[in-house]
């Protein structure tokens, strides 16, 4: 069970505790060690060079010394710039040399100092084309992220006239390029949301969910009628896939589970389409209770399963409530036993304890929920998790 904490400190301590939160998950998509440390990677050939130094100089004088130095530059090489493992290369030949002159023997000769030079050479050209593939893998994130924030776009305070809150944890450096995607829009009919998931990864999950989300803020805007919105949502999905089928013979049509949900104009109705994905929970004074889910099959298989037009549930939705939406990313979250993340569990407790009955505001829960499904997990993630949270305004 997941142990809760008051929410009585303000709404300021939730948002700390939910930063530090984040930035846990965040140590888990950092990119790999290598590309981190350039800026401090100095310091581990200049430690080597000075030991290799005090050594040859004050504990044993060896023959052999010139050769640990070339063991500078060559780490250079692996931590540092271009221009730092050159400095550091022509930091080995000069001392190299001087232990040379001092103490002559058979390195004195020229091939030995040529061979030097080539070795320090060779550590130049492996940093210059580090830092080639380091340039372009930054290109290549942030070229993936732009693209996500397209299809993932931020979310005004007050968008749509409902109160929202969204957060998005990836799993990894590639989960970043995941398929998970959530949207508000506001529509002459009212707010309408959108939350689901893309099955796979890579470019291809976020081009489906680019897709998706389009068909979505054009039906949901136009249409009033939340059936003929899941009917051009779906229609999309499959117009997108036979597009890729017909681009590369090879590509597998991929489906979407999804939630759709219309805040109606009476303040107090709600219409939900669930397309294969886990209903979302309503939190309110009253308590927790689950949407519908399982009404539909996911999109991209009506064809397949012969399903006619998409069931719109309408259920009751009060001012006071929240509607907390989740990827799987959340509920497939396990701790270092393997015990899965207790989300309905996790509401109830939240919504029986005085914390809970005080507020549910949007921003506030996610906060927590963030805060312990980063202890439950100890900050890795196996999936990446999207987290939206609505409720209307007074």
């Amino acid at each position: 069970m997941v142990t809760l904490r008051g929410m009585d400190e303000g709404s300021s301590a939730g948002e700390v505790r939910a930063a530090g939160a984040v930035r846990r998950f965040s140590r888990g998509v950092r990119g790999p060690w290598l590309l981190r440390v350039e800026r401090w990677g100095w310091v581990v050939p200049a430690v080597f060079l000075v030991v290799v130094g005090v050594v040859a100089c004050w504990v044993r004088r060896s023959d052999e010394v010139e050769n640990w130095l070339l063991m500078v530059p060559l780490l250079a090489a692996a931590l540092c710039s271009p221009r730092v493992t050159a400095l550091f290369g022509v930091l080995a030949l000069l001392l190299n040399r001087l232990f040379t002159v001092v103490a002559p023997g058979p390195n004195l000769r020229v091939e030995n100092f040529l061979l030097d030079v080539c070795v320090v050479v060779l550590a130049v050209l492996v940093a210059v084309l580090r830092s080639r593939t380091r340039d372009y893998v930054v290109r290549l994130q942030t070229a993936v992220l732009a693209a996500r924030e397209v299809v993932v776009r931020p979310i005004p305070r007050g968008w749509g006239g409902v109160e929202s809150a969204t957060s998005y944890l990836p799993a990894d450096t590639e989960a970043r390029m995941g398929g998970d995607f959530y949207d508000v829009l506001t529509t002459p009919h009212g707010a309408r949301i959108v939350l689901g998931d893309v099955q796979g990864k890579g470019m291809a999950s976020l081009s489906t969910a680019g897709a998706v989300v389009g068909a979505f803020r054009e039906a949901g805007y136009h249409e009033r009628d939340m059936a003929v919105v899941a009917a051009r949502v779906e229609d999309g999905l499959r117009r997108h896939n036979a597009l890729l089928t017909a681009v590369d013979p090879r590509h597998e049509p991929r489906f979407v589970t999804a939630v759709v949900i219309g805040f109606l104009g009476d303040g107090r109705h709600a219409e939900v389409v669930n397309f294969g994905h886990e209903g979302p929970l309503v939190l309110g004074p009253d308590g927790v209770r689950h949407l519908p889910e399982g009404q539909n099959p996911p999109l991209g298989l009506a064809e397949l399963t012969g399903s006619g037009p998409a069931r719109v549930s309408r259920v009751p939705l009060a001012r006071g409530e929240t509607v907390l939406l989740v990827t799987d990313g959340v509920t497939e979250a396990r701790d270092l036993q393997g015990e899965f993340f207790p989300f309905a569990a996790w509401a109830r407790d939240l919504v029986a304890s005085d914390a809970g009955r005080l507020t549910t505001a949007p921003g506030a829960l996610l906060d927590r929920l963030v805060g312990d499904l980063a202890d439950h997990t100890a900050g890795h993630l196996t999936d990446d998790a999207t987290l939206l949270a609505v409720r209307r305004t007074a």
